[in-house]
């Protein structure tokens, strides 16, 4: 349910609204635009409460929301979400990049690559401690130590950074070294994970799993945003479909549809996307032309000698020309790559 105040309407009548809505045992979020202020109801529902929110001073009408994700829907909150991580701001007008290896590997893997990404113009660095993988042979991660190694280039580089957590127990040590938490998309319905990130405060993106629908997405969304942390971006990472010759399919019109429904910032990943590096550069333009609001990618000195997904990765050369490119698509959008601070 959303409760439209009247153009005017005074502190007091929003408190007012806000004090009958929590004493029905309801939750209320506020959106105070330039002209109007709008109440989201989140809890039990029924029909009844319609009539009695009408006739509270100052509101304007009372709309039941159609769909079943509320805290995330564009019906609930019409303004943009802005996240902001350090001084990074993501879904304004500048387009964030993310950039890094996949994993973590040494101390001067990690900073040739930060200080690399860097003077490209990325604003973010990505990397993981902890990689989940298929098979259980295959590196998973550094753990602490590599946490431990974010922190240190972020000192040394300047860049905030990125990186997975995988488990509920995991968040807070992970929430004490990055500056963003990532939800992969294989725990993207990890209900237990995704509340702990939420209670963490932290700023969080959230990918998109394999088979997820976008309404089971934003359903996904919503348990972090119930928590009461509003500092979420969505991740587009490619979905499963027939086609093999791609690792995914790097779904471009979730772009647009997630912008047209829900508030929240989207980032693209072509990397994971398509699973080959000669791709990552033509999708990366395609998702910022469809409306992106930041691109991650991964990025590594020697792609050929790459622990962890070096078919998608970019060399630092690549990685030069790929942001070359974005310039001119981002001012074609009406709008401009972020600096680096």
């Amino acid at each position: 349910m959303i409760i439209v105040m009247r153009v005017g309407s005074s502190d007091k009548e929003i408190a007012g609204v806000v004090a009958r809505i929590e004493s029905a045992g309801l939750k209320a979020h506020l959106s105070q635009g330039v002209e109007r202020t709008i109440i989201g109801v989140v809890g039990q529902i029924y029909p009844e409460l319609r009539d009695r929110f009408e006739m509270l001073p100052g509101v304007d009408e009372v709309i039941l929301v159609s769909k079943p994700y509320k805290l995330s829907s564009r019906e609930f909150h019409p303004l943009d979400t802005i996240v902001k991580v350090g001084g990074v701001t993501i879904g304004g007008k500048e387009i964030v990049v993310m950039a890094g290896p996949c994993a973590v590997e040494t101390e001067q893997q990690l900073l040739e690559t930060a200080k690399a990404v860097k003077a490209a113009g990325a604003t973010i660095l990505r990397g993981g401690a902890f990689k989940p993988s298929t098979s259980p042979y295959h590196f998973r991660g550094l753990g602490e130590p590599g946490l431990e190694l974010l922190a240190q280039v972020r000192r040394e580089v300047g860049l905030p950074i990125i990186t997975e957590v995988m488990s509920p127990v995991e968040v807070e040590l992970v929430a004490s070294y990055t500056d963003v938490l990532q939800v992969g998309a294989r725990n993207m319905q990890n209900f237990s994970l995704l509340v702990e990130v939420g209670k963490s405060g932290k700023p969080v993106m959230l990918k998109r799993g394999f088979s997820a629908t976008v309404e089971e997405w934003l359903l996904a969304a919503e348990y972090i945003l119930a928590q009461g942390n509003d500092q979420l971006m969505l991740c587009e990472r490619g979905i499963r479909t027939f086609e093999t010759y791609t690792r995914n399919t790097l779904d471009i019109s979730a772009i647009p549809v997630i912008e047209k429904v829900s508030h929240l910032p989207i980032i693209a990943d072509p990397s994971h996307g398509t699973g080959k590096w000669y791709l990552v550069i033509p999708m990366a333009l395609a998702a910022v032309a469809a409306g992106a609001d930041g691109i991650m990618v991964e990025v590594h000195p020697h792609p050929d000698a790459a622990l962890k997904d070096g078919a998608q990765s970019l060399t630092f050369e690549n990685f030069q020309m790929l942001m070359s490119q974005l310039k001119p698509v981002a001012e074609a959008m009406g709008r401009c790559l972020a600096s680096p601070s």
